[in-house]
Parts: C-alpha cells; structure tokens; sequence
C-alpha cells in the first residue's frame, strides 16, 4: 500500500508543480515550450505504471484524486492572489506578474488533464487486452503518445487562446507536443524497471481482473 501512495503523491506533486511552472514559456532549441513540460509528461508515466500494478479501477481513482489537488490548489493561489497584502510587503504586483495565470492555466490543465488522462487508462487497457498483458512498450507509447496529443490541444487552446497570436499558439503546440513523444519514448525504460522494483505479489492478476 505505501507504494501506492507514494506513486499518488509523486502524481499529484507533478501535476501542481507542472501547472505553476506552465507560466513561464521556455526556449529549447528551436522550440517554445511551457516549462511545465519538465513535470507533466510524469504524470502519464505514473498513470500507466499504477495501470500495470493495480489495474484500471485504481489508475482511474488516482486521477480523478490528480484533479481534485490540481482543483484545490487553483483555489488557494486564487485566495492568496486575491488577500490583501500587509502594508510593509512591497511584492503584490510581482507576485501578481507571475501567478496571475496561474488560475487559468490550472483550469486548462484540469480540463485538458481529465480529457487526456481518463483517454490513457481506457487506451492502456485496450491495448492490453490486444495484447493479453504482453508488450508493455506498446502499452505503454500507443496509449500516451495519442494521449498527449489530446492533452497539448486541449491546454493550448485554454491556457493560451487570445494571449499569443495563431502562429504562437501552433508552434507551442506542436514543439510541447514534441517534447512530450520524446519524453514519452524515453520513459519506457524507466516503466520497464519500476515495474520490476515495484511489482507487488499478484499484481498481474489484480490488474488482468481490473482490466476485464
């Protein structure tokens, strides 16, 4: 059971953190990318390895918890954001400057995040089905690679309609897009070994009859 709520918490830790570092747009190379991009494409690698160990039912509560956190932190930066300053503290305008949209962009987030995420757990377990619980990798990359996908569009168009122009707007979509299959493609390893180290007694047998 810890190891569960460590996968929970590492889940939900990404997403807040992802969500704040979404603010600040970032130049890799030729592509602008939120900076959230660091911490997010996590959250996919955590979905389908709580899919493998525990099984649909889990993954699905996992991030339908995911969104209830992102929910309440969007509250509380709102709060703060909002309570008036002391007298002496001179920051409000810079604190304003950078979580000002911290609100908005946690509101495309959970949209987008719900969207994408309830798309991987369902696509996982097709897949595995297909496949009888073989081929992890396929498992793994067919469902988050469409997922992700889903996920750029959906925070794009939210987050950042009507802040950057259409060209702005398609090239962050496409380069956050491209960023995440890179990462995405990369983590499959990382699936591969957490899977071993992880893997509590049964697992294979709770997560086929979860996935039934």
């Amino acid at each position: 059971m810890f190891r569960l709520f460590l996968l929970a918490g590492t889940f939900s830790t990404s997403l807040v953190v992802a969500n704040i570092l979404a603010v600040k747009i970032m130049q890799v190379g030729p592509w602008a990318i939120p900076a959230g991009v660091v911490a997010y494409p996590d959250t996919f690698l955590i979905t389908d390895l709580v899919s493998e160990l525990y099984g649909k039912r889990a993954a699905t509560s996992l991030v339908w918890a995911g969104a209830l956190v992102a929910g309440g932190a969007t509250a509380l930066v709102f709060i703060a954001m909002e309570a008036p300053p002391a007298a002496f503290w001179p920051n409000q305008d810079s604190f304003e400057t950078v979580l000002g949209s911290v609100p908005r962009i946690m509101a495309a987030s959970l949209v987008a995040f719900l969207l994408s995420q309830q798309y991987d757990v369902i696509a996982f377990h097709f897949l595995g089905r297909l496949t009888r619980g073989r081929h992890l990798w396929l498992r793994n990359n067919g469902s988050t690679i469409v997922s992700q996908a889903i996920d750029t569009v959906a925070f794009a168009l939210i987050a950042f309609a009507g802040v950057f122009g259409l060209t702005q707007l398609l090239s962050i979509m496409i380069s956050q897009y491209a960023v995440k299959v890179l990462i995405a493609l990369g983590d499959t390893p990382v699936l591969y070994a957490l899977v071993r180290l992880m893997q509590p007694p049964q697992s294979s047998q709770l997560a086929a009859g979860e996935a039934a």
